[in-house]
């Protein structure tokens, strides 16, 4: 993703804390080291680069959205900015732990603002003591230059005037909002690539059933027939497997085992092999290589997903306004074409296994050797697309092609829709929102009660159940306001009444425990837009603070 550089525009003045705040001196790089230490286990030294690079914006410093600015800016995200017109009340003391008593009456944004930034000596801060709509009018342009922007307690109004907005701009918008017992987040993103998705399970790309060449021929250098009886114990089990498969392959046609029966068999070939060496104190080695024939032992293919990328229009129809992401995509299609005979550039990575040092780095370095050939390769492919439309050569880096060759096997796209399309009736994607409307248990209902809830402030400009002696008579007025949502969508009433009470009682109100779990879980995605690691949910997610569930949609 690309940085901005923070630079903001707007008939306003900032706050004189947001500008000493940026003449801070940084801390030493061995000292952020010790200091971000288990993050950066997580994302590495250039996913804490691109979050140090980043600048967020926040509109409205809600409980939910201080949690979620206070859990970015500890891992030390490079700026914040907080866009809020409104002033300290002691309904805000009551649910946001950087907020005081002294501060009532006083600016929301401003004091917010100094102490997050308490938090985190690195980080810089200014805020805007304006509303959005305010900042719109003056400047239309005024959240374009941010990497992303969040949104807490806005009205639906502002709301899709803020997401048409930034969806031309291509800024991402996330969407944050605790309502009572209720947790929402909604993803705006026009487009979204993922170099690093980090998967549960690494599946390791060994090509044993087409060793390259480097690696036959380190395999042909081991002797079985002649080798000191001790040495069995420490072949790396990739070689055990490919000189038994060299066997297999002259009985069967060339062909590697296919089907659980047949790796069944290839696996006893291996343990009558281990007959021999009976005397030996310990062949974990050999054992692993049984144990490893079922996930190792196959046909090296491109996954079903990144073919999809590799025809992707975005990879096919290069322009000058592409992204680097797709131009190295497309290097490497033109790879799997040409030098890669069909298959992706090696990454270069094999397991732990049981061996001594010597043998392990040996084979270690003998797909090292080829991953680097195959980079290289790719590299030269990336230079020829940037010189075809006239791109600078340092666009794209070495390493940047380096991370994407070691991780092609797991690249990801998200492509998103525009939060206005769900408010559209042409567009609204009403049965991805009505099929689930069947079940009284599913999250879904709680996406479309906070929907007529939004109904009920535009037609009353206050939220049910805000005064406490307004709540029974806002049960009848907010059933009314779904079931004409609902209307429009034509689905029937809900099974349950008790949701449209609990809205009511809730009185917009904010709690803590609530917004503390969005605003942890908001900060997540944060974190994954910018670095560009790990993959952000799609598209809209409902907590029940009741049940403790949770569920992602897709809108």
């Amino acid at each position: 993703m690309s940085m901005n550089d923070g630079s903001l525009s707007g008939n306003t003045v900032k706050m004189e804390v947001g500008v000493m705040a940026c003449c801070k001196p940084k801390s030493p790089d061995n000292e952020k080291s010790k200091k971000y230490d288990r993050q950066l286990r997580l994302w590495g030294d250039h996913g804490q680069t691109a979050l140090e690079g980043a600048h967020i914006c926040l509109v409205n410093a809600t409980a939910t959205g201080t949690e979620t600015l206070k859990n970015i800016i500890l891992p030390g995200i490079g700026a914040f900015t907080i866009v809020d017109g409104n002033k300290i009340t002691g309904e805000d003391v009551g649910n946001n732990f950087f907020l005081d008593k002294e501060s009532i009456g006083k600016s929301r944004a401003q004091v917010a603002t100094q102490y997050l930034l308490e938090l985190n000596s690195d980080v810089r801060g200014d805020c805007f003591e304006e509303t959005p709509e305010e900042l719109l009018e003056a400047n239309s342009t005024f959240f374009n230059n941010f990497s992303v922007v969040i949104g807490t307690s806005l009205t639906e109004k502002t709301l899709l005037t803020l997401s048409e907005k930034l969806w031309e701009a291509n800024v991402p918008f996330l969407v944050c909002r605790s309502y009572g017992m209720v947790g929402y987040m909604r993803l705006q993103v026009t487009e979204h690539t993922v170099i690093e998705s980090h998967p549960d399970d690494t599946l390791y790309d060994l090509r044993l059933d087409n060793p390259f060449p480097s690696l036959q021929e380190h395999v042909e250098s081991y002797d079985f027939e002649n080798m000191n009886k001790k040495d069995y114990s420490h072949i790396p089990y990739i070689v055990v497997i490919l000189k038994y498969l060299e066997v297999w392959k002259k009985e069967h046609n060339g062909q590697i085992p296919n089907g659980y029966r047949e790796k069944d068999l290839f696996r006893e070939t291996i343990r009558k092999g281990m007959q021999k060496f009976e005397d030996l104190e310990s062949l974990d080695n050999f054992e692993e290589a049984i144990k490893a024939c079922v996930r190792d032992v196959k046909v090296a293919e491109i996954p079903k997903n990144i073919k999809n990328l590799l025809e992707d229009e975005a990879c096919i129809n290069l322009t000058s306004e592409s992204k680097p992401f797709w131009i190295m995509v497309r290097a490497i299609k033109e790879f799997v074409e040409k030098e890669g005979k069909g298959l992706l550039p090696l990454q270069g990575t094999i397991p732990d296994m049981t061996a001594d040092s010597k043998r392990y780095i040996e084979l270690q370095n003998v797909y090292k050797s080829q991953a680097n050939c195959d980079v290289k390769c790719v590299a030269e492919k990336v230079q020829e697309l940037l010189n075809s439309f006239g791109k600078p050569q340092d666009l794209i880096s070495e390493s940047d092609i380096r991370l994407l060759c070691k991780n092609c096997t797991y690249l990801r796209v998200v492509r998103g829709h525009p939060l206005t399309e769900e408010y559209i009736a042409k567009t609204a994607k009403v049965h991805e929102i009505t099929q689930h409307l069947d079940n009284p248990d599913s999250e879904m209902v709680f996406y479309v009660l906070l929907r007529a809830v939004d109904r009920f402030y535009g037609e009353y400009n206050r939220y049910p159940g805000y005064f406490t002696d307004q709540v029974e008579p806002d049960i009848v007025k907010l059933k009314g306001c779904l079931n004409r949502l609902l209307q429009e969508w034509n689905h029937g009433p809900l099974g349950k009444d008790d949701y449209i009470h609990e809205m009511c009682r809730y009185g917009a109100c904010e709690l803590h425990s609530v917004a503390s779990f969005i605003g942890g879980c908001a900060a997540q995605e944060v974190i994954k837009l910018v670095t560009g690691q790990y993959v952000p949910f799609n598209n809209t997610y409902i907590y029940n603070a009741m049940t403790a569930t949770s569920s992602v949609f897709q809108l």
